[in-house]
């Protein structure tokens, strides 16, 4: 991990630091990453977003739960999530975390909020992508996930994984099996050297071996990645190898390199955006800002412009 990013995850954890910052609020700059606070606004950048010729995948903002009542709200929000997306005639789908339905309080618990939520993406023709958190939750959550798929089928659920981490590859070939749709990410949380790859070029070089790994064997694949080296790389493996079309997609998050995401929709791409919405957008806001500190100058230029 760069001294940068360890910093900022150090700071993000400080009292004072996280007071200031929740304060000030979207006019310190998070509303650059984040899509709004309430879903009717979410819904109104997504429109915005298809008619620019990208896709979208909504996530209500949330994780660590402590109660059950939190839990359930965050269930009903994801379920609220895919009435929207009917209602609006949108071209989106829904993400969540685990530590959000109740994962941390109890794993039935979870596993029934979840279950509700497949059960929705099924019936309304979707589909719900489980986020991957950090490793002492990395375990549990394949296991929901692989019982959910057995379920409701891969047509309506996915997972993602995260490059950063040894033991990603078996898993990708493990999940492989079920030929399942997997999102690949470097991956953004504070990891000991034990199980996470310390060196950002040895992270990258795992990042590109598990997408090609995942399609080679024929298995729908988002390439979540803002590194325009590795971009180039895969596109030109995409087409060497003749990986059909319907088989990848390109995804990015909400407010970072914008004009790429255009490029790769002129170029015929599909690309996917991660739009995160909600109150609670804190701790996804502090990791983008950690992934690229350089993140940290439009921060406080908009800061200081208001």
């Amino acid at each position: 991990m760069s001294l940068s990013r360890k910093v900022v995850l150090t700071l993000a954890g400080n009292k004072a630091v996280t007071s200031f910052v929740s304060n000030y609020g979207m006019k310190l700059g998070a509303a650059r990453f984040v899509a709004g606070e309430s879903l009717r606004a979410a819904m109104d950048r997504v429109k915005h977003l298809n008619d620019e010729g990208l896709i979208v995948t909504l996530d209500h903002l949330g994780e660590s739960v402590t109660s059950r009542e939190e839990a359930l709200e965050a269930t009903q929000a994801a379920i609220d999530i895919f009435d929207a997306i009917k209602e609006n005639g949108v071209n989106s789908n829904v993400s969540v975390k685990l530590t959000q339905l109740g994962l941390d309080i109890d794993h039935a618990f979870c596993l029934e909020n979840m279950n509700r939520i497949a059960q929705k993406a099924k019936e309304t023709q979707n589909f719900v992508r489980i986020d991957m958190e950090d490793t002492p939750r990395l375990d549990v959550t394949i296991d929901i996930f692989n019982t959910l798929v057995d379920k409701y089928g891969k047509d309506h659920i996915g997972l993602v994984i995260q490059s950063y981490l040894y033991r990603s590859e078996q898993d990708v070939i493990n999940l492989g099996k079920k030929n399942v749709n997997l999102r690949i990410v470097k991956g953004a949380y504070k990891e000991p050297a034990s199980v996470a790859f310390p060196n950002k070029k040895d992270v990258d070089r795992n990042y590109v071996k598990l997408v090609q790994l995942h399609l080679q064997n024929g298995n729908y694949t988002a390439i979540a990645t803002h590194d325009e080296a590795i971009i180039h790389e895969l596109k030109a493996w995409l087409k060497e190898n003749r990986i059909p079309d319907n088989l990848y997609e390109f995804q990015m998050l909400y407010g970072v390199r914008n004009g790429l995401q255009r490029q790769l929709v002129s170029e015929g791409y599909k690309v996917r955006v991660y739009t995160p919405y909600g109150m609670d957008w804190y701790p996804y806001f502090t990791r983008r800002i950690a992934e690229r500190p350089a993140n940290a100058f439009f921060v406080l230029k908009s800061f200081f412009q208001n």
